[in-house]
């Protein structure tokens, strides 16, 4: 946890000659040790472009290709390094496309700092050319925002925005800067280290009461069926060393939400792995029937708890988080901690002794029994590639390398948070909250920017890739090394999904390919899938960026090898069949009694 020294300016040595406001916010992130920055020019922001360019030894700024990209792939950056990722757009448009990535920033707890350009001051109200009101735009998006209006502000407010994203729980700052304030010559020395001006912001490092510890040994002492419900709030390699510390003293069976992965590994046998709608069935079922829940930075989301009356309505809930409005806001917590998980599982882990701990055998014995009884698998389909099998053999190839996996949003995503177990932090980039399309890509290409020499994989869809698809271009130009492994199956196949378990298997606009094609209305069987729609070879190779088609599954592993072996950025085009549904699936509202496991 940050502290208001750590995140105030840390270079004491003279920066170089300050022309202008431009200059005073550059200097500003350097001394925030800013060391990657994705940012899209445009005429209110080319001031800072300057700026950047003239302290390019300091910070390297990547160009994506959209400013949605360079949003995400700034919190690719964010979610694997654990610092504040930055982007920077310019105004109008350029500042709209980043609203997208600030709302998913938001939802997930990620620290970022969007800066945008602005049109002068006396401009601003006047409809000026490429004005849009950004803050207003965005007040509802970010955990705080500000417009500059002064030079002399500039150094408080970028080290507060520093302090906002990355304490108590992180978020999302917005920095709007007018270009007259970016041209405006700095008239004085430049204080780099004024007083916060945050009267209502106090993100203390809480610790649960000596009584909080008490009445949770007290309840893990008297429980025959605990189990813990991990989430994004323990994710981190602190927290998650602390948590497996308190698992092995105590041998709870733990459990996931799709941002909790990798917390615990998921090959250990205490795992269930995920839960909620495409959660295992052993870790619905052992939810349901649990007398305690130990809820570790979770928020009781919609798709974890489905009917949320009918959610843990047998067992006392524990629930620790940081942030004071999730306890009690979905369900009600027998015991609420309001405090840092990290500090709370330090502080159970010290004080936890062998007659705390809960005989459990029987509990385990019958998880053990659903596990065998509804196991994850996936079947067979002639020679014909399913995507569950393609990451099952991802993680058999790469769980040994210390892998980064990103994935945009649909079936993709659920069948890799099922099927690659993840066994560290930060890890798993996946869009949970807000499930934006396209997020797979861009948030990659930040991992690789910030890991030179790691690999890092896209899993994606055809119709997410295709969202963020020019990004390949900064792949190429930036030199780096995204392997995509593109499941191809010409649908946006969780709204197939959708459609065949609710509507009758009616196709409304969710086959990718040509209208006349009789998939366009569900009459099809795939089998016309000779030549898929469009060539992602063809794209790739106009990228410059090696690439190849499969099709059959006796190909598959030699050409995720290939992949995989390459030096420099690849696409594979895995040819999948349509008609697979991620399975297990509770109905949206539902519960573990309406469970859909065929």
């Amino acid at each position: 946890m940050s502290t208001v020294a750590e995140v105030r300016s840390k270079t004491s040595a003279s920066p170089p000659t300050i022309a202008n406001g431009a200059d005073v916010l550059i200097e500003c992130l350097i001394r925030q040790n800013v060391d990657i920055l994705f940012a899209y020019p445009g005429g209110a922001s080319m001031p800072l472009h300057q700026s950047l360019r003239n302290r390019r030894d300091a910070i390297r700024t990547i160009l994506p290709r959209h400013e949605q990209g360079g949003g995400f792939a700034a919190q690719g950056y964010a979610r694997t390094t654990g610092r504040v990722g930055v982007c920077m757009a310019t105004s109008g448009p350029g500042a709209t496309n980043l609203v997208t990535a600030l709302a998913d920033a938001k939802l997930d707890s990620i620290p970022l700092i969007a800066i945008t350009g602005q049109v002068p001051q006396y401009n601003i109200g006047k409809d000026a050319f490429q004005e849009t009101p950004v803050v207003e735009v965005c007040r509802a998006v970010t955990k705080h925002h500000y417009l500059v209006t002064d030079i002399a502000d500039i150094p408080r407010i970028v080290n507060e925005a520093f302090y906002i994203a990355n304490t108590g729980r992180p978020g999302p700052v917005l920095i709007d800067v007018p270009k007259d304030v970016q041209l405006t010559k700095s008239a004085a020395k430049v204080d780099y280290n004024p007083p916060f001006d945050l009267p209502g912001y106090r993100p203390d490092v809480r610790l649960a009461s000596k009584e909080q510890i008490k009445s949770i040994l007290s309840a893990l002492r008297l429980s025959e069926r605990p189990i813990l419900y991990i989430g994004g709030g323990c994710n981190d390699y602190s927290t998650a060393a602390d948590l497996r510390t308190f698992v092995n003293k105590t041998n709870i069976p733990v459990t996931s939400t799709v941002m909790g992965l990798g917390v615990f590994p998921g090959d250990d046998a205490r795992s269930l792995h995920m839960l909620g709608m495409h959660g295992t069935v052993y870790a619905n079922k052992a939810i349901n029937a649990a007398d305690l829940i130990l809820a570790f930075g979770v928020r009781f989301d919609d798709r974890v708890t489905g009917k949320i009356e009918e959610f843990c309505k047998h067992g006392k809930i524990v629930h620790v988080d940081i942030d004071p409005s999730e306890i009690n806001k979905n369900k009600d917590a027998h015991i609420p901690v309001i405090a840092d998980i990290r500090e709370v599982l330090k502080q159970l882990n010290a004080a936890v002794t062998e007659s705390d701990v809960p005989r459990i055998d029987a509990w385990n014995r019958q998880i053990a029994e659903w596990k065998t009884q509804f196991p994850l698998c996936y079947g067979e389909f002639d020679d014909a590639i399913l995507a569950q099998y393609a990451i099952d053999e991802l993680w058999r190839q790469t769980k040994d390398n210390d892998t980064y996996i990103s994935v945009g949003v649909g079936q993709h995503q659920m069948w890799a948070a099922q099927f690659y177990k993840f066994s560290q932090p930060r890890h798993w980039l996946s869009s949970s909250g807000l499930g934006t399309m396209g997020f797979g890509l861009p948030s990659a290409m930040g991992v690789c920017a910030a890991f030179p020499g790691k690999t890092v994989v896209d899993i994606d869809g055809d119709g997410s890739f295709q969202m963020n698809i020019q990004e390949l271009a900064t792949l190429r130009c930036e030199n780096l090394p995204v392997k995509i492994l593109l499941l191809n199956n010409q649908h946006l196949g969780m709204v197939v999904q959708w459609e065949d378990r609710f509507h009758g298997g009616q196709r409304a606009h969710t086959y990718l390919g040509p209208v006349d094609h009789p998939e366009a209305l569900g009459d099809g069987d795939g089998s016309h899938y000779q030549e898929t729609y469009p060539s992602f070879v063809k794209i790739a190779e106009g990228y410059d960026i090696r690439s190849k088609q499969v099709r059959k599954k006796s190909e598959f592993p030699a050409a995720l090898a290939e992949m995989l072996a390459h030096d420099g950025p690849y696409l594979l085009d895995v040819i999948c069949p349509y008609q697979e549904h991620v399975l297990p699936m509770i109905p949206s509202n539902g519960s573990v009694k309406d469970i859909i496991t065929e």
